[in-house]
């Protein structure tokens, strides 16, 4: 059995499919996708938003919702528990979302 879910990230409709021997499965599958559409930038408020997947120092996996204006960003999480389930990221003790502002990385001449 299959289920196909969108996502919407700012203007974008994103489509994940998930399998399963049976609707149940499907369903627990689908839920890993924990975090609901995304329509604007929590910064500049602006919808031009895409998701970037990275990984750092060759080991850590980041999953991230950036803004094309302010190129501000939200990280997705993941449980400890279960890798596959992921969610977004809230300031601690909030429900509001834990936004992060872009922040350009000095040249190699310290300017």
């Amino acid at each position: 059995m299959r289920m196909t879910v969108d996502k919407k990230v700012g203007q974008q409709v994103y489509k994940f499919t998930f399998e399963g021997k049976n609707l149940h499965e499907v369903v627990m599958e689908s839920q890993k996708l924990a975090f609901p559409d995304v329509e604007k930038c929590g910064l500049c408020g602006k919808p031009r938003l895409f998701l970037d997947a990275y990984v750092a120092q060759g080991k850590y996996k980041y999953t991230k919702v950036v803004c094309a204006d302010c190129k501000g960003n939200l990280t997705f999480g993941q449980r400890q528990d279960d890798a596959d389930t992921v969610y977004l990221r809230r300031k601690e003790g909030t429900r509001e979302y834990d936004w992060q502002a872009y922040v350009p990385k000095a040249d190699a001449k310290g300017s």
